[in-house]
Formats: structure tokens, C-alpha cells, sequence
């Protein structure tokens, strides 16, 4: 049945596809391809990478209600960079070694890549349910400053469909003040396939926010934030963090990687503050 329906539906549309221009044309194709893939029987991916790897390839030849801009097209390409990039990542599960292990279970790893460097990877179950972990982060990415003491504002600079934004990010101070002021200007993606979530960013430039007197213009990226329920237990969701920063200045590596792998404890633990409010 799916195969006929397949060449009917692709009969149907030919003459029409002749007509179509820029992202109408590439969203009809994108279709007609994913209808051919289903009509084969192919068998798919059996991880959750590979399924929002896949699927979100089809994203950025959807069809939108609203044309973008050149510029805006360029910063939704750069977050479904950052998102591929980042699952490519996580997907490799050589090399990583442990940099931290709380009592209650919270892991981060490490590894270093040729083409990044250094990159953290937090792992933890919070106790709470995926969409109310999901609301916090992206719904009410601007109130983190709230209740993150590492984090002094983000703000949301510019909206671009229902699945990026453009962010401006102020660090807070270390204790002693070892490392200073920082702020970042990020790109950022949020994708929701199924049970999972997946929340993607990178630094990107944007005229509107050039660099701030005081501050340390540092760069992050490819990052991401990845959301499951866990099995058996829908209550309760697994995040994976992946962070990739370059700070920027003149610091020791030891204090870099000491301070970002305890950025990511702090993270779990005031995220879980947070929620049990």
C-alpha cells in the first residue's frame, strides 16, 4: 500500500514541483524523499542519535508559513550546524575520561578533539518529568540567571521561527575571581523528536550586540543539552550536557578545565533546586 500511494503522490506532485522556487521546492523534495525511504522498507537507525540526526536534516527544507531572510536562514544553518556537530560528538563513545563523579551519581567526562579541543560532557537524572525540565531551559531560558549563580544574565536578542534564537549570555565572576567577566553571543536551536529533546548552540556574531566594556568576549560551541525520560521511569528525565568553551585570555588549562567541569555539578544541582520549587 505505502509504496503505490508513494508513486501516486509523487505523479501528483511533478508538474507542481516544476513551479516551485527556494524553500517551497527544497521542502517538497525533502518530503518526496522521506516518502520513498518509507516506501523501501529501509530498516532505520536503532539509536535516538541517529533518529534526531535524521530527522532534523529534514528541518531546514521544511516549508514555513513566513519566507526568512538571508540572514536568518544563515543563523538557522549555523544551529542545525551546531546540533549535528554535537551529536557527532556524543555519538563517538571512545576516549572519554572521567573528571568527576558526585555522590549521588552526577558524572562528567572529557576527551579531547583534534579540530575543538577540550570538550565536558555531563551526565545526570533529575526528578522530574521531561517537559517540565524542557520548559525551565528553553520556555525559561531568561530567568536562569535566577537561579544559576554562574550565570548573571541571558537574554533572548532575536526570535527566528519556533526553533532558534540569537542569545547574549553574561558569566558570573568566579570565586576570587579567577576568571573574569565573561559574555557570549550564541545561536541556538531547539529540536523536540519523540521522547527526546535536544537544545544546540554555538557562538555566532551578530551587529546588534557588539563586544561589552568589562566583559570578555569568549566563544562556545558546538554545544548541547540532551533530554530522555528514563527507562522504566517517565518521571524522571536524563540530561546530557556537552560543553565546548574557549574562555579566552591567559589562563592555565588546569584552572580552565577545573572550572568548567565544576560549572556543570553546579549546573545539576541548581537545576534541581530550581524545579523542586
Amino acid at each position: 500500500m505505502l509504496p503505490a500511494t508513494s508513486k501516486l503522490c509523487a505523479a501528483i506532485s511533478y508538474r507542481h514541483l516544476r513551479n516551485m522556487t527556494g524553500l517551497r521546492r527544497q521542502a517538497a523534495v525533502a518530503i518526496s524523499q522521506e516518502l520513498s525511504r518509507l516506501a523501501s522498507h529501509s530498516p532505520g537507525p536503532s539509536t535516538w542519535i541517529h533518529q534526531v540526526r535524521r530527522r532534523s536534516s529534514l528541518l531546514s527544507s521544511r516549508l514555513e508559513e513566513k519566507p526568512f531572510s538571508e540572514m536568518e536562514m544563515s543563523y538557522i544553518k549555523q544551529g542545525e550546524e551546531a546540533l549535528q556537530k554535537s551529536l557527532r560528538i556524543l555519538e563517538d563513545q571512545d576516549d572519554w575520561k572521567t573528571e568527576t563523579v558526585a555522590g549521588n551519581g552526577d558524572k562528567v567526562l572529557s576527551k579531547v578533539l583534534p579540530d575543538v579541543g577540550k570538550v565536558f560532557r555531563l551526565e545526570v537524572v533529575v526528578d522530574q518529568p521531561l517537559d517540565t525540565v524542557y520548559s525551565e531551559l528553553v520556555d525559561n531560558m531568561e530567568q536562569m540567571g535566577d537561579w544559576n549563580p554562574n550565570v548573571k544574565e541571558v537574554r533572548i536578542l532575536e526570535k527566528i521561527g519556533k526553533d532558534t534564537v540569537i542569545t547574549h549570555e553574561k558569566a558570573a565572576a568566579t570565586p576570587g575571581n579567577i576568571v573574569g567577566p565573561r559574555d557570549f553571543v550564541s545561536v541556538r536551536c531547539s529540536r523536540r523528536r519523540g521522547s527526546t529533546c535536544v537544545l544546540a548552540g554555538m557562538s555566532t556574531t551578530y551587529g546588534a550586540m557588539p563586544e561589552q566594556e568589562g566583559f570578555i568576549r569568549a566563544e562556545n560551541g558546538p554545544t548541547c543539552m540532551v533530554l530522555r525520560p528514563l527507562p522504566g521511569s517517565p518521571s524522571q528525565t536524563r540530561l546530557t550536557w556537552l560543553l565546548s568553551i574557549d574562555l579566552k585570555g591567559w589562563l592555565p588549562k588546569t584552572i580552565i578545565n577545573q572550572v568548567l567541569s565544576q560549572t556543570q555539578v553546579d549546573f545539576a544541582k541548581h537545576l534541581r533546586q530550581r524545579l523542586a520549587r
